[in-house]
């Protein structure tokens, strides 16, 4: 079945991917309630369809951070996705410049900023505070000396957020029976281990191989984040980030607008209104239920970005209504990395293209700068 819709890309993933892949790209924390909200509160917002508005020319185009971008969407970092295809940041980052829109590299991405930006274009850059501040000033050099257009702070992982099903699926195997079933799962993909096992080296977290060296699977990886991402972590310390980075600065993993503000204090360009995809507190708000809040106290000053649940053209659309400049999309890319590699997320930008143009067309909605709640009923 050829997949029309990010829902098809998923169920392709799922088939195609190791089980321990899937779910790590899939699931959230604990219940996975926030998880769930975040694409639910989206369904419940209702678009106010208008008619005879003369909508045979639109406008999509949007600038964010001195880029300009053919549609207010880029693609959201996401660790680890290099495993889910050959070199996979550097597949994605492929297609999201046909596009004409910014792919945003994560700090756990398989493919390094150099790597991606000798085989595509310097990426937007998305960084953790790291204890050891030596490496963290090491990967703002780099990201500086190779062109970053943009970096994304991220703030909510302080401590790493508990996943049942990457437990279940013994993510970090100890016994001799846990690496048996991982490797069975992975021999029972046999399209993903060709492409990706073997062909797709080296599996290691580029942007930090000097500092995980021995590491090589997805618990021990996890394992590293929790020992090393920094819990002390404190608004002063957007300073010591800001001297080390000249560029627009977005924080990343904003749910209230007491933070907005404080982010604007610090000397931040933008703000990422994020739950971490449901990955870290759940019982969180929808990301979308606390955006026009965010866009309120913030939106004049600052630019303020929005993700988790965008699924569809439809979904941009409607955060654009209620304040965003533009959508970060994560798991929607990344299962069509797994599914169909560059190909996929090719498709799956071009399918929020037009679902984007049919949402603008049947609500009367002629320029994305123009989306406001009057698009809503």
């Amino acid at each position: 079945m050829k997949p029309v819709n990010v829902a098809d890309y998923r169920e392709a993933a799922r088939r195609r991917l190791p089980k321990v892949l899937f779910d790590y790209i899939d699931g959230g924390a604990y219940a996975e309630w926030t998880l769930a909200e975040n694409v639910e509160a989206l369904k419940r917002l209702t678009l106010r369809q208008r008619v005879l508005r003369d909508v045979s020319k639109l406008k999509f185009r949007t600038e964010l951070f001195g880029q300009e971008l053919s549609m207010p969407v880029a693609l959201a970092p996401v660790g680890y996705a290099g495993m889910n295809a050959r070199r996979g940041e550097v597949q994605a980052a492929r297609a999201a410049k046909a596009a004409g829109v910014p792919f945003c590299l994560s700090t756990v991405g398989l493919c390094s900023i150099g790597e991606v930006a000798k085989a595509v274009a310097p990426p937007w850059f998305q960084l953790y505070m790291i204890r050891d501040r030596g490496l963290m000033d090491e990967l703002l050099a780099t990201a500086r000396e190779a062109g970053c257009p943009a970096l994304l702070f991220t703030v909510d992982l302080p401590v790493p957020g508990v996943r049942y099903r990457d437990a279940r699926n013994t993510a970090i195997a100890t016994t001799f029976a846990e690496h048996a079933r991982q490797a069975m799962d992975g021999l029972s993909h046999p399209a993903w281990l060709w492409d990706v096992q073997v062909n797709g080296g080296p599996h290691c977290m580029g942007n930090l191989a000097s500092a995980t060296q021995g590491l090589n699977n997805l618990g021990a990886y996890w394992g590293w984040v929790g020992r090393n991402f920094d819990p002390s972590v404190t608004w002063k310390d957007i300073d010591w980030v800001r001297e080390r980075w000249p560029g627009p600065l977005v924080i990343k993993g904003i749910l209230d607008a007491e933070d907005a503000r404080e982010a604007r204090a610090f000397g931040a360009d933008g703000v990422v209104v994020s739950n971490h995809g449901g990955r870290q507190l759940d019982g969180a708000p929808a990301s979308i239920t606390a955006l026009p809040a965010i866009a309120d106290a913030v939106g004049g000053d600052m630019k303020v970005l929005m993700d988790g649940g965008i699924r569809s053209g439809l979904d941009v659309l409607k955060a654009l209504a209620l304040g965003a400049d533009a959508c970060l999309i994560g798991r929607a890319w990344v299962f069509a990395l797994g599914a169909r590699g560059e190909a996929g997320v090719t498709h799956v930008l071009n399918l929020m293209r037009q679902e984007l143009r049919l949402a603008m067309s049947l609500t009367g909605c002629l320029d994305v700068a123009d989306a406001g709640p009057e698009l809503l009923a």
